[in-house]
């Protein structure tokens, strides 16, 4: 099939990064741009040592319209006043990895109105959007765990605590992100008011009718990527048939799978899996659930809504091998 033309804005951060690792693999595209204002000019290697002898490839301070679908890789808050201050012909796909379109209040801008693109709840949504906007990492790994529950009716208060690595808070230093302060530490932060409880509501409500309170308390973690989240509900369902109900709801899930064994980190780092496990204890069920941050989290979850987009195998360029070791 034809190659289809990439372009990247805000490509010099974790998230961009990342996308640029996918993509330059990726069997059925072609990037033509990587936009960086602060790098424009560099090679993207300079940047992403990572990237040595894959790509040669340099930043850009030019945008152009030659292209499919552009990533948006700026900060929150900045894909609004981008695409405000910024014109893409109409054709041309958008995917924001910011949180600036993701509730359905401010999903619309000007003629564009985007698709909450988490997979698992709205595939076919997305597979005839024009832009989509790519969830949050905690959003999408509390929300995959919950989902369910929530299409059963089964869903009433929730306890949840999960902890992310450094590259959760992007790459501009500050005191939480020093090694030094990470190393041998962890501290909880934005406590029962996290940012991403607003998306995690809206799509619990998308399948079930209630309200929830969702009691969530997020925290920072010694290591550089992945999120681990445990959440604890009552609930009198006897475990064989939730074990079920999780399998029938992610039965055609390309990269969502509940374990019968105890699930840990590394499964999931470097992949764009999201591995869910289950434990009832009298009427307390614990639905834990792993995914990395920045790959099912952003910039992998932002190519497999690529793929859904286009037509193309949903796996497509995101066969990735967890480091497990």
């Amino acid at each position: 099939m034809q190659k289809i033309n990439v372009g990247i804005v805000g490509g010099a951060g974790y998230t961009g990064g990342e996308l640029i690792r996918l993509l330059i693999h990726h069997p059925y595209v072609s990037v033509s741009f990587i936009h960086s204002r602060s790098n424009a000019g560099k090679s993207v290697t300079s940047v992403h040592a990572d990237l040595v002898g894959e790509t040669n490839l340099r930043f850009t301070g030019e945008l152009s319209n030659d292209v499919d679908v552009v990533f948006l890789c700026v900060g929150h808050g900045e894909a609004k006043k981008f695409l405000e201050d910024k014109s893409f012909a109409d054709n041309v796909k958008i995917i924001d990895l910011s949180q600036d379109f993701r509730l359905t209040e401010n999903s619309k801008l000007q003629t564009k109105n985007f698709i909450y693109g988490l997979p698992e709840l709205n595939k076919e949504k997305i597979q005839s959007a024009n832009y989509v906007a790519n969830p949050g990492c905690f959003a999408t790994a509390i929300q995959l765990g919950l989902l369910p529950l929530a299409k059963a009716g089964l869903l009433n208060e929730v306890h949840t605590t999960g902890i992310t690595g450094s590259t959760g808070a992007g790459q501009s230093l500050s005191t939480t992100s020093h090694f030094s302060w990470r190393a041998n530490n962890i501290q909880a932060y934005k406590t029962l008011t996290h940012q991403h409880l607003k998306e995690i509501n809206q799509s619990v409500n998308q399948l079930q009718s209630k309200s929830i309170e969702l009691n969530f308390i997020p925290w920072r973690g010694d290591f550089t990527r992945g999120i681990f989240i445990s959440s604890t509900i009552n609930c009198e369902e006897p475990l064989e048939k939730l074990v079920k109900l999780y399998e029938d709801f992610y039965a055609d899930a390309a990269f969502t799978f509940l374990s019968q064994d105890e699930i840990y980190l590394k499964q999931v780092v470097n992949t764009n899996k999201c591995v869910i496990q289950l434990e009832k204890v009298g009427t307390k069920l614990v639905i834990h659930s792993a995914i990395d941050n920045l790959l099912k989290g952003a910039s992998g979850q932002a190519v497999q809504n690529m793929n859904l987009m286009f037509g193309i195998e949903e796996k497509a360029g995101l066969n990735l091998k967890a480091i497990g070791f």
